[in-house]
């Protein structure tokens, strides 16, 4: 019964993570920036680290359920 929950939350967060990376990717292979006034190098550094966070937290979760 408590498998479900956690089931769903890692679902979100596996989702999130991996199309904040696929957006990253197109942006940065565009050229365009991936924050609208920030340096590119750093704003798509840290949308890829937030992805693969959140992408690293949904298998953390996959492994509770």
């Amino acid at each position: 019964m408590e498998s479900g929950p956690a089931i769903f939350v890692g679902m979100v967060f596996a989702l999130f993570g991996g199309a904040l990376l696929a957006w990253t990717a197109v942006r940065v292979r565009q050229g365009e920036p991936v924050a609208h006034g920030v340096n590119r190098v750093a704003s798509a550094t840290l949308a890829s680290v937030a992805g693969t966070g959140a992408l690293a937290l949904g298998m953390w979760c996959f492994t509770r359920a």
